[in-house]
């Protein structure tokens, strides 16, 4: 079945969602949305709003205005005001512009904390490490082992994270992100500072998770090649106003996007 075959309704609505800090206005008035199973880019030049919207998004900031609506276990749920240990119960996950891992920790320990919602043993049963303790952990880790397989990463999986390549470390981090078993995946920036060769792996990799695992994806990234080739829709951004949405061939036509990209729409 072809990727456009596959993509389904509407899983994420945002409405007319304004975000300001004191005086600067980091999103006014945006509105998009997002279908199941389908790669969504959001673009920009810098300081348009990109990471601001992910961060509305996954309940980390809270916007004055406007709503998101998520489609979860068959129901709408609305919210303007939502935490973020809220979103990730709801099935979102989150990779950051800036690599938040564990650096002390294994590959193997990092990508086990990506399961912690999925836990159910007291602190006391994890701490002796019997029963349902000693059950679930045996499980998690399976699911860990294959996701550490689907990302090709069993050679470094004993690694300290600290000792890791940058390139690799982001990848790490998107499989720390798909323990999670995320409904939605929200990738900031996950190809930023890779070379040529560590970039063509990682749209590998977020195509095959996009394909293999279902998983809708919504992806910020500042190479306009990589965002042409991977994404199925398109949403720019620019002062914190939305300036086109579409196809990437209806976004590369888009008048308003090439000023803004050029400098020459402010």
């Amino acid at each position: 079945m072809s990727r456009e075959a596959r993509i389904g309704e509407t899983v994420l609505s945002v409405e007319k969602v304004s975000l300001s800090f004191g005086g600067v206005k980091a999103l006014q008035d945006v509105s998009f949305d997002v279908r199941e199973h389908e790669v969504r880019a959001i673009i920009g030049p810098n300081g348009a709003g990109k990471s601001s919207m992910l961060n509305v998004i996954n309940g980390v900031y809270h916007p004055q205005q406007g709503t998101i609506r998520l489609r979860a276990n068959g129901a709408w749920k609305e919210f303007s005001d939502m935490d973020s240990h809220e979103a990730a119960a709801l099935g979102i996950a989150r990779t950051f512009q800036n690599i938040a891992l564990f650096k002390g920790m294994t590959v193997l320990d990092n990508i086990m904390t990506g399961r912690n919602l999925k836990m159910r043993a007291s602190f006391l049963e994890q701490a002796i490490w019997i029963g349902r303790a000693r059950r679930e952990e045996l499980k998690h880790r399976r699911a860990v082992e294959e996701i550490i397989d689907f990302m090709e990463i069993q050679h470094i999986r004993k690694t300290p994270v600290g000792r890791l390549p940058y390139g690799l470390q982001k990848r790490v981090e998107l499989a720390r992100a798909l323990a999670a078993e995320p409904r939605l995946l929200l990738l900031d920036e996950p190809m930023a500072g890779m070379n040529m060769e560590e970039k063509q792996d990682m749209c590998r990799f977020v195509l095959d998770v996009n394909d293999q695992y279902g998983t809708t994806i919504v992806l910020i990234e500042h190479d306009m090649g990589v965002v042409m080739d991977i994404s199925d829709r398109v949403v720019v951004l620019d002062y914190g106003r939305k300036i086109g949405d579409g196809t990437p061939e209806e976004i590369r036509g888009n008048q308003a996007v090439i000023d803004a990209y050029l400098g020459v729409a402010h």
